[in-house]
């Protein structure tokens, strides 16, 4: 089985995504869809994020998800520290978001020397360098164009008599700002998670609390988690729908529409938060119920029925 889902999340102000600054203005990166720019989140920072909660002490205590990769936050760079090679039989993040171990063929032999002192011929001889994730996401789009607004904050000059001085003198910090909300696709294999199903179960879950995405969070608190969600669970190999279905108008999605008409199997498909709260009428919940769609008001609990179907056996 495959799963195939669309996260809309909350509208709020957002300058938490930031590419190359220009001068002292940080820049929301974005793409061109027709004749607008709309800010853009990358597949990249919400793994990151998902990595993060991953190996937060709940999740750990929960389902084991022991992680590899840890993020260093007060160096001049991005920068992360492995504490291990690759092993996506211990370290969760390994198995669920792939990895890629950049290595020469003489550099290849003797990582494979190296893992065979620690690990067992075994072990060394059936090490991979490379691996898929096993999570499948694209980009995080705004459902409302960028229109060029920008906040301006003064940064204070620091006395001579401080303890430290970043700048000689007072700067205004120039952010690009937009209010929307953000859709985005994600898709899983079924197959891919069954070997480890507790951390794919412990992935959907953070999914559906997800935050802290892109940095900035000083200045700039977004939540990336599930407002509403629309989700197939099939065997086909394409989702079938249009992955980026939310329309800024607040209008239903064309994939209900097209449910409702018999142009998919209702069984397939789950759908939930404010869409079945406050975006369906009575008559059209009724009738997808009937239809053997799954509705649930909170996308979290849709996300944990998800997860059962996806892993049954």
């Amino acid at each position: 089985m495959n799963l195939f889902a669309t996260v809309l999340t909350y509208p709020a102000p957002s300058a938490n995504y930031r590419g190359e600054s220009e001068l002292n203005r940080s820049v929301i990166q974005k793409v061109t869809d027709g004749r607008f720019d709309y800010p853009i989140i990358s597949p990249e920072a919400m793994r990151n994020a998902l990595r993060e909660i991953l190996a937060s002490e709940p999740y750990q205590e929960s389902f084991k998800t022991a992680s590899n990769r840890e993020r260093l936050n007060d160096e001049e760079q991005l920068a992360v520290k492995f504490n291990d090679y690759p092993d996506p039989d211990k370290y969760a993040d390994d198995y669920l978001f792939g990895y890629l171990v950049a290595a020469s063929h003489s550099d290849r032999k003797k990582i494979r020397e190296a893992l065979e002192k620690k690990r067992g011929k075994k072990s060394a001889g059936a090490f991979q360098f490379k691996r898929d994730s096993v999570l499948r996401m694209n980009l995080a789009k705004a459902l409302e164009p960028y229109r060029h607004n920008a906040i301006f904050t003064q940064s204070p000059l620091a006395t001579d008599d401080s303890a430290y001085k970043n700048a000689t003198t007072s700067a205004l910090l120039h952010r690009e700002t937009a209010v929307t909300a953000f859709q985005y696709p994600f898709a899983l294999n079924g197959n891919d998670c069954k070997a480890k199903p507790d951390w794919a179960r412990a992935l959907l879950r953070a999914i559906g609390e997800l935050n802290e995405v892109a940095g900035n969070h000083a200045r700039s608190y977004f939540e990336m988690a599930p407002a509403s969600i629309i989700a197939r669970v099939t065997e086909s190999l394409v989702a079938g729908f249009n992955t980026y279905c939310f329309k800024p108008d607040g209008q239903l999605p064309d994939v209900i529409a097209d449910i409702l008409t018999g142009d998919y199997p209702g069984g397939e498909f789950y759908i939930g938060g404010e869409l079945v709260k406050r975006g369906l009428n009575p008559d059209d919940v009724e009738q997808l119920r009937k239809m053997g769609v799954t509705l649930e008001r909170d996308p979290r609990k849709l996300l944990d029925v998800v997860a059962g179907k996806l892993l049954e056996d």
